[in-house]
């Protein structure tokens, strides 16, 4: 049986914290800038925990990640 292929764009977007869950970035918080409030460009630079509807998608894409 060959090797499972990883997905690299996505294990450049995605970590698994200590605890085993997965957490990625918030989308809109790379270029236009200018025109959003400070208080929203804070909210979008904190992480998120991976919603569980997206889980089995991601698994199929990074086979090697140990999750719990």
């Amino acid at each position: 049986m060959p090797k499972m292929k990883t997905c690299r764009a996505a294990a450049k977007r995605f970590r698994v914290t200590g605890s085993g869950k997965i957490i990625r970035r918030q989308q809109n918080r790379s270029h236009l800038l200018f025109h959003k409030s400070t208080k929203r460009k804070r909210r979008l630079s904190k992480t998120l925990v991976l919603s569980s509807s997206d889980f089995p998608r991601l698994m199929v894409q990074l086979p090697y990640y140990n999750v719990k």
